[in-house]
């Protein structure tokens, strides 16, 4: 297939990769001309903004974004909006809050332009290993990009969970849940950090022997392994660890539907302490982001301010 990718972060340039080696034609646009420069090298064509992306599609045109959520989604959407035809999809494969996919969809679908939300997960591992995908949007436009889905993703690794919204909602879910597994391992891992045993116990150890046949193995155990294999005391980053807006969007949701999600609301919570403290247990949650998705981490030399938001 033929498509658009709007934004070559580092999920959006490792897509394009995955998708040109796969045999699709992508036309990409982003606004550093250092990683349009990168995209050109992976066999994609590049376009100098997104009216020209636009017209180098043929029609039907599908347009995949990955770009912030928030005010950059909106601005892209209404630019497209007065620029695409009628049948022509676009894509939201960023961090989304779902009800802001429903509104969007509202807008195009008044001009006969589709829309889809898709759920991304994968971080910085997706280019060889596949991305997990959560789509929600009408099924028959689904259908028609999913030779798109199937090059993206894993084998079984795609799925249609609804309409408008329902991807970036799964997405949602899926990241809290990501918060609580990796305050688990936090916890424990600090507990036995501070053990008697723990002079002569090696933490990278414990984890890979996890790894085989525990009913607690996982992806995030073998990145675990991987961080402390690197530093054993991760001395070398501080405790600080970021929230994204899927975090405290589920706790919001829960309260609203009267859903209790204790364990899920004090890893949001204990990641805000984290910012003034800096305990092992933190160090191994921001070490295992670094590991997954590649995010920034606090040099243990440098103390952190608060505010940002990253992603997972």
């Amino acid at each position: 297939m033929q498509l658009g990718m709007i934004g070559l972060g580092r999920m959006g340039m490792n897509m394009t990769t995955r998708l040109t080696r796969g045999g699709h034609k992508v036309i990409a646009y982003d606004a550093s001309k250092r990683k349009l420069k990168g995209a050109q090298k992976e066999g994609a064509a590049t376009a100098g903004g997104v009216e020209q992306l636009v017209v180098m599609l043929r029609r039907p045109r599908v347009i995949w974004m990955m770009i912030p959520a928030g005010r950059p989604v909106d601005d892209t959407v209404d630019q497209l909006s007065g620029i695409l035809a009628e049948g022509d999809v676009v894509i939201d494969g960023g961090n989304s809050f779902y009800k802001d996919d429903i509104r969007r969809e509202e807008l195009l679908g008044a001009r006969g332009i589709h829309y889809l939300d898709v759920g991304v997960s994968g971080g910085i591992w997706g280019l060889d290993e596949g991305y997990c995908l959560m789509a929600g949007g009408d099924r028959m436009v689904f259908t028609r990009i999913e030779p798109v889905f199937r090059t993206l993703a894993p084998k079984n690794g795609y799925l249609h969970c609804g309409p408008a919204g329902a991807g970036h909602f799964v997405k949602m879910i899926h990241n809290a849940i990501e918060y609580a597994m990796m305050a688990a391992y936090g916890e424990g891992f600090s507990l036995l950090h501070a053990s008697p045993y723990a002079k002569g116990l090696d933490l990278a150890d414990v984890a890979g022997l996890w790894k085989h046949g525990s009913v607690i193995r996982s992806w995030l155990l073998e990145l675990a392994e991987q961080a402390l294999r690197k530093d054993r005391d991760l001395s070398g980053i501080r405790g600080y660890v970021e929230d994204s807006g899927e975090g405290r969007w589920t706790v919001q949701e829960a309260v609203a539907m009267g859903v209790p999600l204790p364990v899920t609301a004090l890893s949001l919570f204990d990641r805000f302490r984290s910012r003034d403290e800096n305990l092992f247990s933190d160090r191994l949650i921001a070490a295992l982001r670094n590991e997954f998705g590649g995010h920034a981490v606090v040099s243990a030399k440098k103390k952190a301010g608060g505010g940002r938001k990253g992603r997972s």
